[in-house]
Protein backbone atom coordinates (compact mmCIF):
# COMPACT_ATOMS: atom_id res chain seq x y z
CA UNK A 1 0.00 0.00 0.00
CA UNK A 2 1.02 3.72 -0.47
CA UNK A 3 2.28 5.14 1.95
CA UNK A 4 0.71 8.39 3.56
CA UNK A 5 3.02 11.52 2.30
CA UNK A 6 3.42 14.42 2.97
CA UNK A 7 3.78 17.52 0.38
CA UNK A 8 7.15 19.14 1.26
CA UNK A 9 5.93 22.09 -0.65
CA UNK A 10 5.36 25.31 1.09
CA UNK A 11 1.98 25.64 3.05
CA UNK A 12 -0.48 27.84 1.23
CA UNK A 13 0.52 31.92 1.44
CA UNK A 14 -2.91 32.72 2.96
CA UNK A 15 -2.64 29.81 5.53
CA UNK A 16 0.99 30.62 6.22
CA UNK A 17 0.00 34.40 6.42
CA UNK A 18 -2.42 33.93 9.00
CA UNK A 19 -0.63 31.34 11.37
CA UNK A 20 2.43 32.80 11.67
CA UNK A 21 4.48 29.25 11.79
CA UNK A 22 7.27 29.17 13.88
CA UNK A 23 10.06 26.88 12.31
CA UNK A 24 10.66 25.26 15.80
CA UNK A 25 6.71 23.75 16.56
CA UNK A 26 4.14 22.05 14.41
CA UNK A 27 3.80 23.94 10.69
CA UNK A 28 0.52 22.88 8.74
CA UNK A 29 2.03 21.35 5.86
CA UNK A 30 -0.27 19.66 3.40
CA UNK A 31 -0.72 15.98 3.36
CA UNK A 32 -1.93 14.16 0.65
CA UNK A 33 -2.79 10.62 1.30
CA UNK A 34 -3.65 8.08 -1.22
CA UNK A 35 -7.70 7.48 -2.16
CA UNK A 36 -7.94 3.42 -2.26
CA UNK A 37 -9.82 1.43 0.41
CA UNK A 38 -8.51 -1.99 0.70
CA UNK A 39 -11.16 -4.05 3.39
CA UNK A 40 -10.16 -4.69 6.71
CA UNK A 41 -12.71 -7.88 8.13
CA UNK A 42 -14.69 -6.80 11.49
CA UNK A 43 -17.04 -7.51 13.78
CA UNK A 44 -19.77 -4.46 14.87
CA UNK A 45 -18.99 -3.23 18.61
CA UNK A 46 -22.57 -2.45 19.82
CA UNK A 47 -23.25 0.76 21.15
CA UNK A 48 -25.12 1.07 24.96
CA UNK A 49 -26.70 3.51 27.33
CA UNK A 50 -25.08 5.73 30.08
CA UNK A 51 -26.11 5.51 33.29
CA UNK A 52 -25.65 7.06 37.04
CA UNK A 53 -25.03 4.04 39.67
CA UNK A 54 -28.80 3.35 41.38
CA UNK A 55 -27.18 3.71 44.38
CA UNK A 56 -25.52 7.14 43.65
CA UNK A 57 -27.22 10.52 45.22
CA UNK A 58 -27.63 13.76 43.77
CA UNK A 59 -24.63 15.23 45.68
CA UNK A 60 -21.82 12.53 44.78
CA UNK A 61 -22.32 14.73 41.74
CA UNK A 62 -20.88 17.52 43.42
CA UNK A 63 -17.55 16.11 44.42
CA UNK A 64 -14.32 16.06 42.35
CA UNK A 65 -15.11 12.15 41.42
CA UNK A 66 -18.02 9.98 41.21
CA UNK A 67 -19.26 6.56 39.16
CA UNK A 68 -21.64 6.31 36.43
CA UNK A 69 -22.65 2.66 35.40
CA UNK A 70 -23.45 1.59 31.63
CA UNK A 71 -26.24 -0.34 31.65
CA UNK A 72 -24.62 -3.56 29.99
CA UNK A 73 -22.82 -3.55 33.23
CA UNK A 74 -19.18 -4.04 31.26
CA UNK A 75 -17.75 -0.90 32.56
CA UNK A 76 -18.24 2.00 34.32
CA UNK A 77 -17.76 5.82 33.57
CA UNK A 78 -16.39 8.12 35.97
CA UNK A 79 -17.52 11.61 36.48
CA UNK A 80 -15.84 13.75 37.49
CA UNK A 81 -17.43 17.29 38.34
CA UNK A 82 -15.22 21.00 39.17
CA UNK A 83 -16.15 24.31 40.50
CA UNK A 84 -15.07 26.01 37.12
CA UNK A 85 -13.84 25.44 33.92
CA UNK A 86 -10.39 26.38 34.78
CA UNK A 87 -10.19 23.73 37.33
CA UNK A 88 -11.48 21.34 34.72
CA UNK A 89 -9.05 22.39 32.44
CA UNK A 90 -5.84 21.58 34.90
CA UNK A 91 -7.47 18.12 35.14
CA UNK A 92 -7.72 17.21 31.34
CA UNK A 93 -4.63 17.97 31.18
CA UNK A 94 -2.85 15.61 33.72
CA UNK A 95 -5.25 12.93 32.37
CA UNK A 96 -3.76 13.31 29.00
CA UNK A 97 -0.32 13.41 29.96
CA UNK A 98 -0.71 10.48 32.13
CA UNK A 99 -1.88 8.32 29.57
CA UNK A 100 0.89 10.06 27.19
CA UNK A 101 3.79 8.82 29.56
CA UNK A 102 1.79 5.09 30.21
CA UNK A 103 1.51 4.46 26.21
CA UNK A 104 4.88 5.83 25.54
CA UNK A 105 6.19 3.42 27.47
CA UNK A 106 4.31 0.38 26.42
CA UNK A 107 4.05 0.92 22.39
CA UNK A 108 6.50 3.98 21.40
CA UNK A 109 3.73 5.92 20.41
CA UNK A 110 0.23 7.74 21.64
CA UNK A 111 -2.78 7.93 18.81
CA UNK A 112 -4.82 11.30 19.75
CA UNK A 113 -7.74 12.03 18.81
CA UNK A 114 -9.37 15.17 19.10
CA UNK A 115 -13.12 17.04 18.42
CA UNK A 116 -13.17 20.54 17.38
CA UNK A 117 -15.82 23.00 19.55
CA UNK A 118 -14.77 24.24 23.20
CA UNK A 119 -12.56 21.25 23.76
CA UNK A 120 -9.75 22.47 22.09
CA UNK A 121 -9.90 25.46 24.93
CA UNK A 122 -9.86 23.18 27.69
CA UNK A 123 -6.78 21.95 26.32
CA UNK A 124 -5.00 24.84 27.22
CA UNK A 125 -3.50 23.82 30.36
CA UNK A 126 -1.00 20.62 28.41
CA UNK A 127 0.97 23.66 26.27
CA UNK A 128 1.75 25.01 30.02
CA UNK A 129 4.27 23.68 32.65
CA UNK A 130 5.41 21.33 33.83
CA UNK A 131 3.32 19.36 30.28
CA UNK A 132 4.79 21.30 28.11
CA UNK A 133 8.69 20.61 28.85
CA UNK A 134 7.52 16.59 29.91
CA UNK A 135 5.74 15.20 27.51
CA UNK A 136 7.12 13.26 24.81
CA UNK A 137 5.77 15.02 21.92
CA UNK A 138 7.60 13.29 19.13
CA UNK A 139 5.49 10.42 19.82
CA UNK A 140 2.23 11.77 19.92
CA UNK A 141 -0.14 10.77 16.49
CA UNK A 142 -2.79 13.87 16.15
CA UNK A 143 -6.28 13.13 14.37
CA UNK A 144 -9.59 14.41 13.91
CA UNK A 145 -12.63 12.49 15.00
CA UNK A 146 -14.56 15.09 12.28
CA UNK A 147 -13.70 17.75 10.09
CA UNK A 148 -15.78 20.16 8.19
CA UNK A 149 -14.85 20.09 4.48
CA UNK A 150 -13.28 23.38 4.40
CA UNK A 151 -10.40 24.78 3.31
CA UNK A 152 -7.58 24.65 6.25
CA UNK A 153 -7.76 28.46 6.82
CA UNK A 154 -11.26 28.59 7.09
CA UNK A 155 -12.91 29.53 9.85
CA UNK A 156 -15.23 26.75 10.16
CA UNK A 157 -12.15 23.98 10.02
CA UNK A 158 -11.39 22.03 13.47
CA UNK A 159 -7.82 21.85 12.04
CA UNK A 160 -7.54 25.51 11.98
CA UNK A 161 -9.03 25.86 15.54
CA UNK A 162 -6.58 23.07 16.68
CA UNK A 163 -3.81 24.84 15.15
CA UNK A 164 -4.26 28.31 16.59
CA UNK A 165 -4.86 27.19 20.43
CA UNK A 166 -2.33 23.79 20.53
CA UNK A 167 -0.35 22.33 17.30
CA UNK A 168 1.04 25.33 16.77
CA UNK A 169 2.25 25.57 20.95
CA UNK A 170 3.89 22.36 21.05
CA UNK A 171 6.75 20.82 19.09
CA UNK A 172 5.06 17.87 17.31
CA UNK A 173 6.28 15.96 14.12
CA UNK A 174 4.87 17.70 11.19
CA UNK A 175 4.38 13.88 9.84
CA UNK A 176 2.29 13.13 13.18
CA UNK A 177 -0.30 15.27 12.12
CA UNK A 178 -3.19 13.75 9.99
CA UNK A 179 -5.13 16.42 8.34
CA UNK A 180 -8.00 15.36 6.23
CA UNK A 181 -7.23 16.37 2.42
CA UNK A 182 -9.33 19.68 1.90
CA UNK A 183 -9.25 19.17 -1.67
CA UNK A 184 -10.96 16.42 -2.04
CA UNK A 185 -15.18 16.09 -2.14
CA UNK A 186 -16.65 14.66 1.42
CA UNK A 187 -17.10 11.24 0.12
CA UNK A 188 -13.17 11.43 -1.25
CA UNK A 189 -12.11 12.65 1.88
CA UNK A 190 -13.48 10.28 4.25
CA UNK A 191 -12.18 7.47 1.93
CA UNK A 192 -8.43 9.19 1.40
CA UNK A 193 -9.20 8.95 5.88
CA UNK A 194 -9.82 6.03 6.01
CA UNK A 195 -7.22 4.11 3.44
CA UNK A 196 -4.54 6.46 5.81
CA UNK A 197 -5.98 5.08 9.06
CA UNK A 198 -5.88 1.78 7.31
CA UNK A 199 -1.92 2.25 6.77
CA UNK A 200 -1.46 3.38 9.93
CA UNK A 201 -2.40 0.19 11.18
CA UNK A 202 -0.33 -1.98 8.76
CA UNK A 203 3.00 -0.07 10.07
CA UNK A 204 1.94 -0.92 13.63
CA UNK A 205 1.16 3.04 14.49
CA UNK A 206 -2.45 2.06 15.00
CA UNK A 207 -3.52 -0.92 16.77
CA UNK A 208 -6.54 -3.33 16.11
CA UNK A 209 -9.33 -4.18 18.52
CA UNK A 210 -9.01 -7.49 19.59
CA UNK A 211 -12.85 -7.57 19.90
CA UNK A 212 -14.19 -5.01 17.01
CA UNK A 213 -11.50 -5.35 14.23
CA UNK A 214 -11.53 -1.59 14.16
CA UNK A 215 -8.78 0.60 14.80
CA UNK A 216 -7.93 1.48 18.40
CA UNK A 217 -6.92 4.32 19.35
CA UNK A 218 -5.10 5.18 23.13
CA UNK A 219 -6.82 8.14 23.48
CA UNK A 220 -10.18 9.95 22.07
CA UNK A 221 -10.75 13.54 23.36
CA UNK A 222 -13.93 14.90 22.53
CA UNK A 223 -16.76 17.03 23.63
CA UNK A 224 -20.58 17.59 23.03
CA UNK A 225 -22.63 19.36 21.85
CA UNK A 226 -26.22 20.94 23.09
CA UNK A 227 -28.03 18.32 20.94
CA UNK A 228 -26.30 15.54 22.28
CA UNK A 229 -23.98 15.13 19.01
CA UNK A 230 -20.90 14.01 19.05
CA UNK A 231 -18.10 14.32 16.42
CA UNK A 232 -20.57 14.43 13.34
CA UNK A 233 -22.85 11.76 14.62
CA UNK A 234 -26.34 13.93 15.21
CA UNK A 235 -29.70 12.87 17.15
CA UNK A 236 -31.65 10.97 14.28
CA UNK A 237 -29.46 10.97 11.20
CA UNK A 238 -28.72 7.69 9.98
CA UNK A 239 -24.79 7.31 10.33
CA UNK A 240 -25.41 6.81 13.74
CA UNK A 241 -25.90 2.97 12.67
CA UNK A 242 -22.82 3.11 9.85
CA UNK A 243 -21.80 -0.70 10.70
CA UNK A 244 -18.80 -1.17 8.13
CA UNK A 245 -16.83 2.20 7.73
CA UNK A 246 -14.16 3.37 9.90
CA UNK A 247 -14.74 7.34 8.14
CA UNK A 248 -18.15 8.33 6.66
CA UNK A 249 -19.16 11.53 5.41
CA UNK A 250 -22.57 13.82 5.59
CA UNK A 251 -23.63 16.54 3.44
CA UNK A 252 -26.67 17.23 5.05
CA UNK A 253 -25.26 18.09 8.81
CA UNK A 254 -28.08 19.90 10.80
CA UNK A 255 -25.01 22.12 11.74
CA UNK A 256 -23.69 23.98 9.24
CA UNK A 257 -21.17 23.65 7.19
CA UNK A 258 -22.82 20.78 5.59
CA UNK A 259 -20.98 18.77 4.55
CA UNK A 260 -18.11 16.75 7.05
CA UNK A 261 -16.20 13.52 7.64
CA UNK A 262 -16.10 11.60 10.85
CA UNK A 263 -15.45 8.33 12.67
CA UNK A 264 -18.05 6.58 12.85
CA UNK A 265 -19.31 4.53 16.30
CA UNK A 266 -17.60 1.73 15.64
CA UNK A 267 -14.37 3.22 15.60
CA UNK A 268 -15.33 5.48 18.10
CA UNK A 269 -16.19 2.62 20.62
CA UNK A 270 -13.21 0.30 20.36
CA UNK A 271 -10.81 3.18 21.73
CA UNK A 272 -8.48 2.18 24.83
CA UNK A 273 -9.83 5.55 26.37
CA UNK A 274 -12.36 8.33 25.79
CA UNK A 275 -12.58 11.52 28.16
CA UNK A 276 -15.91 13.66 27.42
CA UNK A 277 -14.96 17.10 28.51
CA UNK A 278 -18.89 19.15 28.77
CA UNK A 279 -19.15 22.92 29.56
CA UNK A 280 -21.63 25.12 30.90
CA UNK A 281 -25.54 25.20 31.37
CA UNK A 282 -26.37 24.95 27.99
CA UNK A 283 -25.54 21.35 28.04
CA UNK A 284 -27.21 20.12 31.56
CA UNK A 285 -30.12 19.29 30.25
CA UNK A 286 -28.24 16.54 27.98
CA UNK A 287 -25.93 15.78 30.49
CA UNK A 288 -28.98 15.37 32.79
CA UNK A 289 -30.45 12.82 30.23
CA UNK A 290 -26.73 10.87 29.75
CA UNK A 291 -26.45 10.52 33.43
CA UNK A 292 -29.69 10.51 35.52
CA UNK A 293 -31.48 7.89 36.67
CA UNK A 294 -34.30 8.48 35.41
CA UNK A 295 -34.50 9.06 31.70
CA UNK A 296 -37.23 6.34 30.03
CA UNK A 297 -36.60 7.15 26.71
CA UNK A 298 -36.18 4.81 24.08
CA UNK A 299 -34.43 6.79 21.36
CA UNK A 300 -30.22 7.64 22.25
CA UNK A 301 -28.51 10.82 21.71
CA UNK A 302 -25.60 9.68 20.09
CA UNK A 303 -23.47 11.02 23.19
CA UNK A 304 -25.56 8.07 24.93
CA UNK A 305 -24.19 5.23 22.72
CA UNK A 306 -20.40 6.20 23.46
CA UNK A 307 -19.29 2.98 25.15
CA UNK A 308 -15.39 2.55 24.66
CA UNK A 309 -14.01 -0.72 25.01
CA UNK A 310 -11.90 0.62 27.61
CA UNK A 311 -12.63 3.72 30.37
CA UNK A 312 -14.58 6.77 30.06
CA UNK A 313 -14.50 9.58 31.91
CA UNK A 314 -16.84 12.43 32.05
CA UNK A 315 -15.08 16.02 32.88
CA UNK A 316 -17.94 18.57 33.91
CA UNK A 317 -18.03 22.02 35.33
CA UNK A 318 -20.45 22.21 37.63
CA UNK A 319 -23.03 24.22 35.28
CA UNK A 320 -22.78 21.48 33.27
CA UNK A 321 -23.75 18.82 36.22
CA UNK A 322 -26.20 21.42 37.48
CA UNK A 323 -29.40 19.41 36.86
CA UNK A 324 -27.83 16.18 37.81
Amino acid sequence: MAECALNLASSPPALSANLRISPTRFSPLRRTLPLTSPSVAGKPLFCSHLHRSTNSSRSQFRTKSSMAEKVTGKSKAEVKVYDSEEELAVALAKYTADLSEKFCKERDAFTVVVSGGSLIKSLRKLVEPPYIDSIDWSKWHVFWVDERVVPRDHPDSNYLLTYDGFLSKIPIPAGHVYAINDALSAEAAADDYETCLRHLVKSKILDISKESGFPKFDVMLLGMGPDGHVASLFPGHPLVHEKEKWVTFIKDSPKPPPNRITFTFHVINSSANIALAIVGAGKADVVHKLLGDDDKSSDLLPVQMVSPEGELVCFLDKDAASKL
